[in-house]
């Protein structure tokens, strides 16, 4: 029997919009979360990732710096900064195996899942 390989995933940003795909990410037995970020490490989110083991960071770059230890960084921070800041980094690191996820399409994956549209719960938040 083959050995699945785990979609090893880092979030950027756990608050009231990224803490419910944070839960469905832990719970799936093929995803492996390998660091969350956010600004505020009080979140609910960020304990949620602390009791699982999960590594936490106030910075997202962090997240990236694993390289290629990472195959998709969700973020569902909302700023346009951090998306800019993230996929800047990709570029200068060289790093062609990671892939940036936009809050719009972890929108689309959650309210797939949902069976109903859930938008984010925050306007443009800037850092």
């Amino acid at each position: 029997m083959a050995i699945m390989e785990k979609f090893r995933v880092g979030m950027v940003g756990v608050g009231e919009t990224g803490t419910p795909l944070l839960k469905q990410l832990l719970d799936a037995p093929f995803v492996e979360v390998v660091g969350v970020a956010d600004l505020d490490l009080q979140l609910p989110g960020v304990r949620l990732a602390q009791e699982k083991g999960v590594a936490v960071t106030a910075n997202f770059i962090e997240i990236a710096e694993q390289g290629e230890r990472v195959d998709i960084i969700i973020d569902v921070t909302g700023s346009r900064k951090v998306r800019e800041d993230l996929r800047r980094y990709m570029q200068f690191s060289g790093n062609t195996h990671t892939v940036i996820v936009h809050e719009r399409v972890a929108l689309l994956m959650m309210s797939l899942g949902a069976g109903q549209r859930v938008d984010t719960r925050h306007d443009e938040m800037t850092y």
